[in-house]
């Protein structure tokens, strides 16, 4: 074997997947042997930032990626309107109006989610006495609008992202340094909950629906200790669920349909928030005990 034979048989060596250091050989990390592994990073890299943050409780913010601010939708109603005008007999833009007017109608949701964090941040974040940041799933829509109110008054926020088959974007919102993305929906949901100390779900669709039954048989079982779980529009959460419904097919005790509380506005959820934690606006800021 001549230099040149030696220093090409090394080379081959060296670029082989199996001379690669463990954390350097994406193929074997992202295999199906070291999913167990993967899990556990996942889990441990959020856990590690929250930690070093000192982020130890949160109000969990669900709802729709689809509503829109009131400002687009009422842009996107008067788009439609005008294609609708010049293609009456256009079904797919008849279509296309009535989507744009149901999201006007929902835009309101979009606005009191941005309202209710503006509003609790100030009250609970923005004070030594109990600090509670606001954690959403990090997209467009609900999301947005809740990092946007604790956001709006210098509050931190958190956004908790997954990587979906079409990317979802993070809202500009959250703050950077707890700004998370996520493989796998288990860990995800797992750090929504390790520090709740409320949850608040806004109309929202199949994600909405999964990450709120997920917490309401958890405390039903008592994996998790209960908390103050509020819907924001008891005339979509009524017909989305019929919890007395349930109730009544003995289904579910009627201690559990109870767990939920209806709400219309962001300072009726502040206000049973701030019943719930003992705490009030202090005249000097910051917050007294009640």
């Amino acid at each position: 074997m001549n230099k040149e034979e030696r220093q090409s048989l090394v080379e081959k060596i060296r670029q082989g997947s199996a001379y690669r250091t463990a954390p350097e050989d994406l193929e074997w990390l992202n295999s199906d042997e070291t999913r167990a592994l993967r899990l556990q990073l996942e889990y441990l890299k959020v856990e590690h930032a929250l930690l070093k943050h000192k982020i130890t409780r949160t109000v969990v913010v669900y709802g729709s990626a689809r509503i829109m601010s009131p400002e687009t939708a009422q842009a996107y109603l008067a788009q439609a309107r005008e294609l609708a005008e010049a293609n009456p007999r256009d079904r797919e833009m008849v279509a296309m109006l009535a989507d744009a007017e149901r999201q006007v109608r929902y835009s309101h949701y979009y606005n009191e989610a941005r309202r209710f964090t503006h509003l609790m941040s100030e009250l609970f974040q923005n004070n030594a006495c109990f600090e509670c940041a606001v954690v959403t799933g990090g997209g467009p829509g609900i999301m947005e609008a809740a990092n946007r109110g604790a956001y709006e008054v210098g509050a931190r926020t958190i956004g908790l992202n997954i990587t979906l088959p079409h990317e979802q974007e993070p809202n500009p919102y959250i703050t950077p340094e707890l700004a998370f993305h996520f493989r796998y929906f288990a860990l995800r949901k797992m750090h929504f909950l390790l520090r709740a100390r409320a949850l608040v779900a806004f109309p929202g669709g199949y994600g909405t629906l999964d990450e709120l039954f997920e917490v309401l048989t958890l405390v039903q079982t008592r994996k998790m200790d209960p908390i103050p779980i509020l819907l924001f529009g008891k005339e979509f959460w009524d017909r989305a669920i019929d919890l007395d419904f349930l109730a009544e097919q003995g289904m579910i005790s009627h201690d559990d349909a109870a767990l939920v509380t209806h709400v219309e506005q962001a300072e009726d959820a502040v206000e049973i928030l701030a019943n719930h934690f003992n705490v009030q606006a202090s005249p000097l800021g910051g917050c007294l005990p009640v």
